[in-house]
């Protein structure tokens, strides 16, 4: 990789950031079909044992917001290095916890350094020329969707079999086989900012405040990613009874339908030759929200189900390879910090989703989930409709 020459990232090195950040990001995913498995072994209400995904998605908003903009200020190989050995700790310490707040500990611990992705992101968006950025970008969060979605496959099977233990016990030996692949094959990129941490903060949060293609970007994938937590969450509570009452691996195996939503989403950079970046954001919401008609209407039904996982994940995904297409057009040097700004969003609109849909499953089952997912995909329009001309324009 050359900043020579920017638009030529070899394939090989765009294909080994997808699979490394497929498999760092499914470490905060594995817990979601295991939620009853963690549930029933500690002798917890399904309601705290959900909380373990919550905790997930703060602690990785806290480590894009601490570990992320550090791209800009080190050396990015070192980096990853460095915190790869701190996700291994982590679920390590996952893999042998006996108490509820010693999962939830470690959860928010997997959740803040498992932001390793979110590093390749901003370097692809960087070394890509203008025609390629958007499919590069493509290519390697395709990975990460692969990720999350297979993760819940993998981890509802394993936990189904061996124990949910057994799964973090897999995922800390996959993270040392990664440390000697990034050690080995990954080529450094220098920093591009001098000055102090707390600058380096400063200058987040100044982005934050100024840029309105990133305000309107940040809420809208947080919005739509929140609506995505909702069922995923949820689903292997609404799975266990009538008239499905199946296992965590059944459940694990929708991430297998997801993956069909999220490989179309994918190839979403290919459709700007045709149509404009807003008017894709706009039919990959109203992708989501129809989706969730199917889940509501039919979600008794194995088919229903299916078809509302693959729809939500074709929206979510799509919405957001376009979102980080469209702010990573902002003419800065600051990719790492642009992307923390966005990604921090996107998983606080995660938490969030997930937090309202434990709560909602409590007090009004799945009919209140689907209430939940559907009310922040359409909060995501509206704000897309109301403002994506003028935030264009101002532009």
């Amino acid at each position: 990789m050359s900043d020579n020459n920017p638009a030529n990232i070899p394939k090989t090195v765009l294909w080994s950031m997808s699979i490394i950040s497929g498999l760092v990001v499914a470490n905060n995913y594995y817990n979601q079909p295991l939620l009853a498995l963690i549930a029933t072994d500690l002798n917890v209400p399904e309601s705290a044992a959900a909380k373990i995904s919550v905790m997930t998605q703060l602690g990785y908003a806290l480590g894009l917001l601490l570990i992320v903009p550090l791209g800009d200020k080190f050396p990015r190989r070192k980096l990853i290095l460095f915190d790869l050995f701190f996700v291994f700790l982590a679920l390590l310490w996952m893999t042998f916890a006996q108490e509820l707040w010693m999962l939830y500990t470690a959860s928010l611990f997997i959740g803040a350094t498992s932001v390793i992705p979110q590093l390749f992101v901003p370097m692809v968006a960087e070394l890509s020329g203008p025609k390629e950025k958007a499919s590069n970008i493509g290519l390697v969060v395709s990975g990460l969707l692969l990720g999350i979605l297979l993760s819940r496959f993998i981890g509802g099977i394993v936990g189904d079999l061996w124990g949910w233990r057994t799964m973090f016990g897999i995922a800390a030996s996959l993270m040392v086989l990664v440390w000697l692949y990034v050690y080995k094959k990954i080529t450094e990129i220098q920093p591009n900012f001098k000055g102090s941490y707390f600058e380096l903060m400063r200058s987040v949060l100044k982005l934050a405040r100024e840029q309105p293609v990133l305000q309107l970007a940040s809420f809208r994938g947080a919005m739509a990613f929140g609506s995505m937590c909702a069922l995923f969450t949820t689903l292997v509570f609404h799975m266990q009874r009538p008239p499905f009452e199946v296992g965590a691996s059944v459940v694990g195996s929708f991430g297998l339908a997801g993956a069909v939503g999220a490989l179309a989403a994918a190839k979403v950079g290919t459709l700007e030759k045709r149509i404009s970046l807003n008017q894709i954001i706009f039919y990959s919401l109203v992708v989501l929200i129809g989706s969730w008609g199917f889940t509501y209407f039919v979600g008794d039904t194995y088919w229903g189900l299916i078809l509302g996982v693959i729809l939500i994940d074709l929206g979510v995904q799509a919405s957001h390879i376009m979102n980080q297409t469209n702010y990573f057009m902002i003419k800065t040097g600051a990719v790492n910090r642009l992307n923390t700004v966005y990604m921090v969003s996107y998983f606080i609109g995660g938490s969030f989703g997930t937090y309202a849909a434990s709560l909602a499953w409590q007090h009004a089952q799945w009919e209140g989930v689907c209430m939940v997912g559907f009310s922040m995909a359409v909060l995501a329009l509206f704000a897309h409709i109301l403002f994506a001309r003028k935030v264009q324009r101002e532009a």
